[in-house]
């Protein structure tokens, strides 16, 4: 009988306090699924690698001895928006976990900057800010789902990280008054429902009565969760997505800082099984 592959886990760090929230949840997640988490740092020059490479063991030396796991350091000459997604491939990362902030830092990443690193990389993303993750996990993660069916996509990547962290599933959909995307939309739901039934996973439903983007956020906040699944849809704007560029670049900085989960349209799961 095979034995599974040790999960990998990437986390682009720039030795920033938000990088260090990014790592936090990654040692967190591997602890929980007995993988790897690996450390990446992207310098513009070679006369730049040993000072990076310093500053990156002293970064792996006191996470060691705060989480008690090993790291893997990994230091690439180039740019963030290639070498980010290229590292993850190159390991078979399961997951990366970057952290976002504003201008400063060499990888200056924000909404905008984010999503395009994203959109480069086949493998999925948590998005996170300065809040960090709690001991037990991730509890409470909201998923908004719309009319695109790629977004059904999330419900497996989701399932996966509940079967680890035991967690609840809250489902989010926008109001439709067109009676065709309305039913489209209820069909969606159906398939959800019984999707996360199947699999034993306790979930909750939700109509957003306003604006989709803010009243997913609101949702989050009012059940103080741990996360939010979205899919990037700029790489092939596919009809019925109902996030626009810039909505997705608020959710990735929402001013909750609830981390974000976000998947490219086929990206494989979170674990491979």
């Amino acid at each position: 009988m095979s034995q599974k592959a040790v999960k990998k886990f990437l986390v682009p760090h720039d030795f920033t306090p938000v990088a260090d929230t990014a790592l936090e949840h990654a040692a967190k997640v591997a602890i929980t699924t007995q993988g790897e988490v690996h450390l990446l740092h992207v310098v513009s020059k070679p006369g730049q690698v040993e000072e990076a490479r310093e500053n990156l063991n002293k970064v792996i030396e006191n996470a060691t001895a705060k989480y008690g796991i090993a790291f893997t350091p990994h230091i690439r000459i180039g740019n963030i928006f290639d070498d980010i997604g290229d590292t993850a491939k190159e390991i078979k990362a399961s997951l990366i976990f970057m952290g976002t902030h504003g201008a400063r830092g060499w990888q200056k990443i924000v909404g905008s900057d984010a999503l395009r690193v994203i959109t480069h990389s086949e493998v999925p993303f948590i998005v996170v800010q300065q809040k960090g993750i709690k001991d037990t996990g991730y509890d409470d993660i909201v998923v908004p789902l719309d009319l695109d069916k790629e977004t059904k996509q999330k419900l497996s990547i989701v399932a996966d990280m509940a079967k680890y962290f035991n967690s609840r599933i809250h489902i989010i959909t926008p109001t439709e008054d067109d009676e065709y995307l309305a039913h489209q939309l209820n069909s969606n739901i159906i398939f959800a429902k019984k999707f996360l039934s199947e699999r034993g996973i306790e979930f909750t439903t939700h109509i957003a009565e306003d604006d989709f983007e803010r009243a997913i956020v609101r949702l989050a906040t009012s059940i103080d969760a741990d996360l939010i699944a979205i899919m990037n849809m700029q790489a092939n704007k596919v009809a019925g997505n109902f996030f626009s560029s810039s909505s997705e670049q608020h959710l990735i900085t929402n001013d909750a800082q609830i981390p974000i989960c976000v998947v490219n349209p086929m990206s494989s799961s979170f674990f491979y099984y």
